[in-house]
Order: C-alpha cells, then sequence, then structure tokens
C-alpha cells in the first residue's frame, strides 16, 4: 500500500462529472509498479471554476493532469503552448508544467492510432467512415490524416454543426481529404468503409442494446473492413457485435484509453511506462 507524504508527487484528471474515469486505476497502477512516490487523482472542478482551479494547480505544484469532458477545449485558453497535434484537432487531453508554464497535447490521437498501426498495412487507399462530428471524430480525423488514409468521410444528424466541422480545419491536408455528410448518405458510404469509426455515445452502458447503425446497414459493410467503437463499455457494444456477423475485425476503445493514457504518463515521468500493467488493470477493473 502505498503511503502519501507531503513528498509525493500529484498527477490527475480534471472534468465535470470525474467520478467515473477509469484514468485513476490505470495510471496509479503503473505508478505502483514502478515504485515511484506519485499519486494520481480525480480533480472534480465546476465549470465556472476552472480558471481558478489551473491557478490552483500551480500553486500545489501539480505535475501534470489528464482533461476530459467537458474542458478538452475550455482548457485552451489557460495554457502558455499548446502542441501541433492539439492546434489542429483543437483539444487538449494532457497538460504538465515546463519553465514554470502550462503546456497542453492531445495524446487521444496517438491513442486512436496505436492499435492501427500495429496492423502494418498500406493506407494510402483507406476510405474512412466516421460516425459522428463531435470532439472525438476531431482526434479521428486528424489521426486518419496522420496514418495517411486517402478520403475521411465524417457523418452527423445537424447539417449546421456538420459544416462547422468542416470549416474549423485550417490544415490544408485535412481538408483536402475530409468530406462531411448528413446521416441518410450512411447507404452508400458504408461499402466503401476500408475503416468505419464509431464516435458516438451510442450503445455505451446503460444504454447496451442501442447501436448507431441498424442491422441492414451493417450488412452493407465489406468484410474486409475495420469497425472501431471508441466505447469500452460493454465490451463488445452491439455495434462491434454487428460488424463481427459481417466478418468484420473489430477494436473496442479500451486500446485507445489505455495507449492515450500510456502517451500521457511517459510526457509526465520522462520515461518508459508499462502499457500491459495499465491495461490488465483496466481489464479487472471493467470485470467488476
Amino acid at each position: 500500500m502505498q503511503v502519501i507524504t507531503g513528498k509525493t508527487q500529484l498527477l490527475g484528471v480534471v472534468g465535470h462529472p470525474v467520478e467515473h474515469s477509469l484514468s485513476p486505476v490505470m495510471h496509479n497502477a503503473a505508478i505502483a509498479h514502478l515504485g515511484l512516490d506519485y499519486v494520481y487523482l480525480p480533480l472534480p472542478v465546476k465549470p465556472e471554476a476552472l480558471t481558478i482551479a489551473v491557478a490552483g494547480f500551480a500553486a500545489i505544484d501539480l505535475k501534470g493532469f489528464n482533461v476530459t469532458i467537458p474542458y478538452k477545449q475550455a482548457i485552451l485558453p489557460l495554457l502558455s503552448e499548446v502542441s501541433a497535434v492539439a492546434q489542429a484537432v483543437g483539444a487538449v487531453n494532457t497538460v504538465w508544467r515546463q519553465h514554470n508554464k502550462w503546456v497542453g497535447t492531445n495524446t487521444d490521437v496517438e491513442g486512436f492510432l496505436a492499435p492501427l498501426q500495429n496492423l502494418e498495412r498500406d493506407w494510402s487507399s483507406a476510405v474512412v467512415v466516421i460516425l459522428g462530428n463531435g470532439g472525438a471524430a476531431r482526434a479521428v480525423v486528424a489521426a486518419c490524416t496522420k496514418l495517411g488514409c486517402a478520403t475521411i468521410h465524417a457523418i452527423g444528424r445537424n447539417s449546421q454543426k456538420l459544416q462547422q466541422f468542416y470549416a474549423s480545419w485550417n490544415d490544408a491536408d485535412i481538408s483536402s481529404k475530409l468530406q462531411v455528410h448528413s446521416w441518410d448518405k450512411l447507404p452508400q458510404l458504408i461499402p466503401q468503409a476500408t475503416l468505419l469509426v464509431n464516435t458516438t455515445p451510442i450503445g455505451m452502458h446503460p444504454y447496451t442494446e442501442a447501436s448507431p447503425l441498424s442491422v441492414t446497414e451493417m450488412m452493407l459493410l465489406p468484410s474486409a473492413a475495420i469497425v472501431y467503437d471508441l466505447i469500452y463499455t460493454p465490451r463488445p457494444t452491439k455495434f462491434l457485435l454487428q460488424a463481427k456477423k459481417q466478418g468484420a475485425m473489430t477494436i473496442d476503445g479500451l486500446e485507445m484509453l489505455v495507449q492515450q493514457g500510456a502517451a500521457a504518463l511517459k510526457i509526465w515521468l520522462q520515461q518508459p511506462v508499462p502499457i500491459e500493467v495499465m491495461r490488465q488493470a483496466l481489464q479487472e477493473q471493467l470485470r467488476k
């Protein structure tokens, strides 16, 4: 059992609410495995108190923190420096102190890419179909551009938000590959998909019987496609069960959660981190 003292270094995750976060489980498991005098805490912050909280983190010498909903964009003006990838996505999920200033990046991109890069495929002619056009979809668009995919289709239900989503990219490489569509275009797009990604919360616990696609829509998917759901509870989601029936390869959100967390911890500790320990800690927690 770790003993917390006045010398213990502090890390954490900022959000509202933040009680459900699994980040403390995986980060504290890794810290214990490495035998370091750190602790990773959930840091619930109300929206009106974000600016004060971030100033307070500097005052108590917090070494770094993750940022979750609803602050991934709201945190940007409070940082002195933001990485190129976080600027492209327009959101930050990892913050650390550098020369007495807060610096931010986005490890969701790296986290999303990790299981795809392990497949060692040629992505240069890949067609990506993304369900949703929120913050998570932004990270997926940036990641798929980095992967070198040929075309990226983002699908949403609100045409105004879709147009804003498209217009918000000031990266020419992304703008040239990205197309946005209303939900009714799915029957035309699904048969083209090399990679189909769910970034919506549809199918997340407790609504485990829901899926963003109907059985008929999923039947249009090529069996050689990869289907990726960012949701990690339940495992697997109904969406991924539908995809497996089509013969598609499936990836759930647990690996992205592990990999983005490991990338953040590596930044804070400036040393390699035990990814397998983090993965096992999460799997055990999700079985409870």
